[in-house]
């Protein structure tokens, strides 16, 4: 009877070391798998999530940039059209006929 503890214990211990190797073997093929992927992203030349979100948050900026240039040269011409009137009017054009 003092055999069995001791071949439960070894049971134990295999199981154990098994499920270790399991582990191993695991993320092995996980990193394998993740190599693959990469190196077919690479091949079909995807770009990775974070490079899309890069370039639309600088296509976002780009945008508000040119709507605030859009908005100063309008209000540039506004001006400009403004000057132009009060201009014209202190010295009107004189035609010569």
């Amino acid at each position: 009877m003092a055999d069995r503890p001791r071949i439960l214990d070894d049971i134990a211990g295999v199981a154990g070391g098994a499920l270790s190797a399991l582990v191993g073997i695991r993320e092995e093929i996980e990193a394998v798998i993740r190599a693959r992927l990469d190196e077919t992203i690479r091949r079909l030349d995807l770009v990775k999530r974070e490079e899309v979100d890069a370039v639309t948050e600088l296509a976002s900026n780009a945008r508000a940039a040119q709507e605030d240039a859009e908005a100063r040269i309008a209000a540039l011409e506004a001006r400009v059209a403004a000057l132009e009137t009060r201009q014209s009017k202190k010295h009107p054009v004189k035609h010569k006929i």
